[in-house]
């Protein structure tokens, strides 16, 4: 198992998709659970723009299962081939070559075609609706992926990395920290970081 983390205005027992896009909304790296190797950046993304009245920001320190060369799509590195044969089988039609070359294509290629998209590869691989982004997690947690992977900083590809859980059931919570952060940038305010009680509600 791995160590990660995920920052949040709100306190909950369990993660559930229906709260997925009360974020910032947008499913940009794909549809399910977002989270962080930085606890610095779990803490910044405690802070919610669509919600800034919300003063509470939490860092839920988690488990979960680890990372191996065939359970997740990297957004910027080449399909691994037995991703790449398990989704052709499910549906049933060969992936273009272009599609495979990085995560980030594939899954918007796979997506787009799901939800029933034509086009040129370019056009499929260029960008996918919600409708698209969620068709895909679910057929790819249903061939025995476990995330999707992007670095963290993209001048850093082989650094810390963010990744999207695609089952929820895979995750568990092992703390959760309330946090101060600055008010300008929205930043973690070092020694600030108090445990919260598991059974406390």
């Amino acid at each position: 198992m791995e160590i990660f983390y995920h920052g949040t205005t709100a306190l909950f027992k369990k993660f559930d998709t229906a709260h997925a896009l009360e974020g910032d909304g947008k499913a940009k790296f794909g549809f399910g659970t977002y989270v962080t190797e930085s606890y610095r950046s779990a803490a910044h993304y405690a802070f919610n723009k669509k919600r800034p009245e919300r003063k509470d920001y939490y860092v839920y320190t988690l488990e979960i299962p680890d990372l191996t060369c065939d359970n997740h799509l990297h957004s910027l590195r080449p399909v691994h081939p037995s991703i790449v044969e398990r989704t052709e089988q499910s549906l049933g039609e060969q992936i273009p070559d272009e599609a495979r070359a990085v995560g980030k294509l594939f899954r918007k290629y796979v997506g787009n075609r799901l939800t029933g998209k034509t086009g040129t590869v370019k056009k499929l691989t260029g960008s996918a609706d919600l409708e698209a982004e969620k068709a895909a997690a679910k057929f790819f947690s249903e061939i025995g992926l476990e995330y999707f992977v992007w670095p963290q900083a993209q001048t850093k590809p082989d650094g810390l990395t963010n990744r999207v859980v695609l089952n929820n059931d895979k995750i568990r919570i092992t703390s959760i920290e309330k946090v101060e952060l600055d008010s300008e940038k929205h930043q973690l305010i070092e020694g600030t970081a108090v445990e919260v009680a598991l059974d406390s509600f």
